[in-house]
Parts: structure tokens; sequence; C-alpha cells
């Protein structure tokens, strides 16, 4: 896939099924259960210094419980863990920039997009094997990925001559790089942007040309027809009142805002 355009139908056409039950029991819960990945900067990041979430989806998620008139609870998750912590009804909706891939239309429904961002790398200052793009699939250099993300099957197919690194927690992609056991990491546009605001020595590789971009939603369990749709008609409220655009701009994300299917990256 490649761009938000090319999933505007897939995202409401995946999953037929019930109307309403879940929309029932956040009614009366009366608290929206969100699953977030806390580690997401810019996104669901919870500061190690004050314990606080921030980023976009924390905004919008709490647009979204004042939209309904309901409490707000986090559910921490993780892409490799997504599915089973929405089938196995541990929350309500996934609001964490989720990546629509195929294989999770498969697990879960999307709503239409609201971000998208191509794979970028990053790598130090002071490495000499990677100093550009096409320095990246070269024999000797190392090539990490976040485990579960959609980077590791893209580069996984993509590289002919590097060796693919998969980072699983506890380890971080920006821990194994700045040790040198990796020489470059692939990561989207809002991961990014964390160890530019914060790492003197990182430094950014964008692709020369669109690489492999790829529209972000918010995911529901199939089968809730009725839910779905207050989820989808949530972003494009937002996507026409401004509150999408606002949150971006705080967050520092306005280049890859999808407005009416648009994105805005370069």
């Amino acid at each position: 896939m490649r761009g938000a355009l090319a999933v505007l139908a897939l995202c409401g056409g995946i999953a037929s099924g019930t109307a309403g039950e879940v929309a029932e029991q956040v009614k009366a819960r009366g608290t929206l259960r969100v699953c977030i990945w806390p580690d997401y900067y810019g996104v669901s990041h919870r500061n190690p210094n004050t314990q606080q979430l921030e980023g976009i989806d924390i905004d919008l998620s709490a647009e979204l419980a004042r939209d309904l008139q309901l409490k707000l609870q986090y559910v921490d998750s993780s892409f490799p863990t997504l599915a089973d912590d929405l089938n196995a009804k541990r929350c309500d909706v996934a609001m964490f920039a989720v990546g629509m891939l195929a294989q999770r239309m498969q697990q879960m429904r999307f709503s239409r997009p609201y971000l998208q961002s191509d794979i970028y790398a990053m790598t130090t200052k002071s490495n000499r094997l990677v100093r550009q793009w096409a320095d990246i699939d070269r024999p000797g250099v190392l090539v990490g990925v976040q485990a579960g993300t959609f980077m590791e099957p893209i580069m996984r197919a993509q590289l002919q001559q590097a060796q693919l690194v998969v980072v699983k927690p506890p380890a971080t992609r920006e821990l194994e790089l700045e040790a040198g056991r990796i020489d470059v990491f692939m990561t989207d546009y809002p991961y990014s942007r964390r160890l530019l605001d914060n790492a003197e020595w990182a430094r950014l590789l964008a692709p020369p040309a669109p690489f492999s971009v790829l529209p972000y939603g918010y995911a529901v369990r199939q089968g809730d027809d009725a839910w779905w749709s207050q989820i989808d008609a949530f972003v494009a409220r937002i996507q026409r009142d401004g509150r999408l655009a606002s949150a971006a701009k705080r967050h520092g994300l306005s280049a890859i805002v999808v407005r009416d299917g648009r994105a805005t990256e370069n």
C-alpha cells in the first residue's frame, strides 16, 4: 500500500457484523478503554521524567472521550500484542498511530487514515558505513527494526546484502544504535523526532523517493459496525474541525497529517 487513498475503501468494508455491542458496553461502563503503546514518541509517549502521557493520540483520545461523554482509561499495549489485546476485549479502541498493514486488516478493523508516513533511517553522525540512504543495503551493515512494527516485514523483503537485526524489548533501537550493535535503524516520521529532539549524535536519512508510505488509523475489533462507525466518524470530525491539525502541530507531526484522504508529507 502506498497511501491513504489506497486503503479508504478497505478500511470501511472488511467486516460486517453485529450492531452496537461495544458501544452499549462502553456506555454502561462509563469509561472508554484506549490501547496505547507508551513508548511512541510524539504519539502516545510516557515521559520517563514525569510519568505523564503525551502525544497526538493522548490529546485526541481525550477528545474522543469528551465527544462520547465518557471517562478515559489507558491500556498499555504494543504492536506485537495489539490484535490479542483488542480481541480479548482488554480495550475498546487502539489509538497509537497503527499502520494499516494488510495482515493487520485481517485481525482488526480500521478507521479512515489520519496520519501517513514513509520509512526513514536513523544513524549516528560518526557512523562510517552509513552516510547516505544508498549505503544501507550493503554488505556488513547491521540494520535494526523494532519487533512487530511494519518496518520488520518490509525491510526483511527489501534487504539484499545488509543484515537485518530485529530489536525486541527491553532493548530499544536507539540504545542498540548508540552502543554500536547496529549501524542504522528504520523508523517512521513520528519516532524519528525522538532522537532528533533529544540526541545530538543522531542523523536522519530520508529516502530519495517514496519508499514505503503507510497510512495510520485507529483500530477496533471486527464485527461491530456501529462502534466502528463511531470511531470512523470521529476521525472525519477532527479532520474537518481542526482538532487533528491542532494536535499534530503541538507534537511536531503536521507534515504527515491526512486531511480528507490527502496527506501533507513531502
